[in-house]
């Protein structure tokens, strides 16, 4: 199965940290924080990746070029403009063939077990299936409620400080999904996931590690005690 990782953000709030450089290409133990989705890649045996690509996109296609040195194939899906992270979707799908693809947000980390997230969402005939994880407080991130069989039934609105399951950013797509996004800049998260509640939209629970690099506090918390990480991408 291919990959879409979204490494199109500028970062404005790590600006003042990370300075010139796209936010996924903020440097954690010597590697950008990219470098470790794409080893999370591989260590799944995925070989075949599309960066969706755009504020200073050349610092990420000089670094990782083809992808030869990860044993991997890279093609640049590139916006001109922001197209939001359903409309860059829809951009990148266009350089993948399959019924189904993994996509990846480009400036957070799950640690989840890409073949168990595929076989739920191909046993399941979803049309989106959506890696969680369990927090002590949806606060950050908005709260994502499931029944017992995955179904997601209803997404809750950040600012709310209660624990429960958050949108890990990485899911499994069906190509139908295409279908839902329109042209132009688009939210996944705000304007198209919400639309396929009760249209076979599905989540997934993983023990994972799960760091959001966007906020400065974790990030530096992360580049500061990186083990963590490493470990969690370990080949």
């Amino acid at each position: 199965m291919k990959v879409i990782v979204l490494a199109g953000g500028e970062g404005a709030r790590l600006r003042e940290i990370i300075k010139d450089i796209p936010k996924p290409m903020a440097p954690i133990a010597n590697k950008p924080f990219l470098e470790y989705l794409i080893l999370q890649a591989v260590k799944w045996h995925i070989s075949d990746i599309v960066l969706s690509v755009g504020y200073k996109k050349e610092i990420i296609k000089t670094y990782f070029t083809t992808g030869d040195t990860w044993g991997v194939k890279i093609l640049y899906s590139e916006e001109v403009e922001p197209l939001g992270t359903g409309g860059a979707i829809k951009k990148a799908a266009k350089l993948i063939d399959d019924e189904d693809f993994i996509v990846m947000n480009g400036d957070s980390f799950l640690g989840i077990d890409f073949n168990q997230l595929i076989t739920f969402h191909k046993s399941r005939q979803s049309r989106a299936t959506m890696g969680l994880m369990y927090v002590d407080s949806t606060n950050r991130y908005g709260r994502v409620e499931i029944d017992d069989k995955g179904n997601v039934i209803r997404f809750s609105e950040k600012g709310i400080d209660v624990s429960g399951l958050v949108n890990g950013g990485v899911y499994v797509f069906n190509r139908k999904i295409i279908d839902k996004i329109p042209d132009g800049k688009v939210s996944l998260e705000k304007e198209i996931l919400p639309k396929l509640i009760n249209q076979g939209l599905y989540g997934i629970e993983t023990k994972g590690f799960f760091i959001d690099i966007g906020v400065p506090k974790d990030y530096l918390n992360l580049y500061k005690d990186p083990q963590i990480l490493l470990n969690a991408i370990a080949i």
